[in-house]
């Protein structure tokens, strides 16, 4: 390949790109992970991060990506056999819902539309006909990245608490947290999952658990087979600040880095910069008179926007365009959407100059696809983000 002049515009919906101060900080020498600088380290992390799941109860840190959380949440609190109700939401969801049947759990499945959220009535009726509480766990897909559509976590713990039901509460928030408002302790969630490569702006790599008082109790019976992913030894050893084994040291400075970057800009106005610019986006596909993936405006995600194409074009087309022309990578349609979207992630380190020059990279290549729409689309992301300046 020829050199590129210029920086690669990465605009999928994680990984997202690194800030330069993250990356400096990456890049220091490793230092002894039983050491004494490691533990003042590991435990500012370890304390740090609390915050961003606005919980005061354990956050567990595992080396891997969110497929490594999602495995961590089902094998410390379940036992073969047991049965956990799960929700056709997208793409991640199917796939987590594969990982725990292969881990010999049973699920029960609640369909429903990739382009709406979760529906919490649908819920209640499933968890009120049992009587037996043999259901020990609800697991659901905070922002489902595949489609762009957030979910109501308040009411996923409102349908459970309303039937008086024991069962733990797990959700993934891999592509909302750091980014979309979370509340861990609030929502009342047993177990989060996130991972390091989104809204934290590092490179892949880290996995987290945050975890309840009765997640933790949950997992002194829980019976599949676990070694890597055991909590009991991760939080044990993090009471010292240390791990039962080696760590990633070089993401953890980054992962240090990301939370004073995060707590210096304000986390509540980190949820306001993604609103404003995934509105911005939004304003814009409008304009193009292109439709947006999520059928319902209350639930469109503030980390990415899905764009459905017209029928008859190749939304592959556009991104294979976007990137040859342009330098700009854009999310593919996974799995029964592939062709029939492209995803624009606008979460992590960016502002209103990076997204502008991401949406006329799109317009550009929308041209040369000779993909139906219309022309003004920039010219209602100016004058949105003009007017309404934070």
């Amino acid at each position: 390949m020829s050199f590129r002049s210029g920086r690669h515009h990465l605009h999928i919906p994680g990984p997202t790109n690194i800030p330069d101060r993250i990356l400096r900080a990456i890049n220091r020498p490793t230092i002894d992970h039983r050491g004494p600088e490691f533990l003042e380290l590991g435990l500012e992390i370890l304390e740090g991060l609390k915050g961003v799941f606005k919980t005061s109860d354990p956050v567990c840190i595992f080396p891997g990506s969110g497929s490594g959380g999602w495995e961590a949440s089902l094998v410390n609190t379940l036992s073969s056999g047991d049965r956990i109700v799960m929700f056709d939401q997208g793409f991640f969801a199917t796939a987590w819902r594969k990982m725990a049947q292969s881990l010999g759990v049973e699920v029960d499945v609640i369909t429903g539309d990739w382009r709406r959220g979760v529906d919490g009535k649908s819920l209640i009726e499933k968890l009120s006909t049992d009587s037996q509480h043999e259901i020990k766990a609800v697991a659901v897909v905070h922002n489902e990245t595949s489609g762009g559509v957030t979910s109501r976590i308040d009411w996923i713990r409102e349908a459970i608490d309303t039937c008086k039901h024991p069962a733990l509460l797990i959700v993934d928030a891999v592509s909302s947290l750091g980014s979309i408002d979370y509340r861990h302790e609030e929502w009342g969630v047993d177990v989060t999952i996130a991972a390091s490569q989104k809204g934290l702006m590092l490179p892949p790599g880290l996995c987290f658990n945050a975890l309840s008082s009765k997640a933790i109790a949950a997992s002194q019976d829980a019976g599949l087979a676990r070694v890597v992913w055991d909590w009991r030894p991760m939080l044990a050893a993090n009471r010292e600040g240390f791990f039962p084994y080696t760590p990633s040291t070089n993401l953890l400075y980054g992962l240090h880095e990301a939370l004073i970057m995060l707590e210096e800009e304000g986390l509540e106005n980190v949820f306001v910069r993604h609103q404003r610019l995934a509105e911005a986006t939004r304003q814009t596909v409008s304009a193009w008179g292109l439709e947006i993936f999520c059928r319902d405006s209350a639930e469109y995600s503030n980390s990415l926007t899905a764009v459905q194409v017209p029928k008859g074009s190749d939304a592959d087309l556009l991104m294979q365009i976007a990137l040859k022309d342009f330098d700009l990578s854009l999310g593919t349609g996974l799995g029964k959407l592939q062709g029939k979207i492209f995803r624009i992630g606008h979460l992590g380190s960016l502002n209103e100059l990076t997204l502008l020059g991401v949406l006329c990279g799109i317009e550009m290549s929308l041209q040369i696809a000779n993909i139906p729409f219309r022309k003004g689309g920039i010219n209602a992301a100016l004058e949105f983000l003009r007017s309404r300046k934070c």
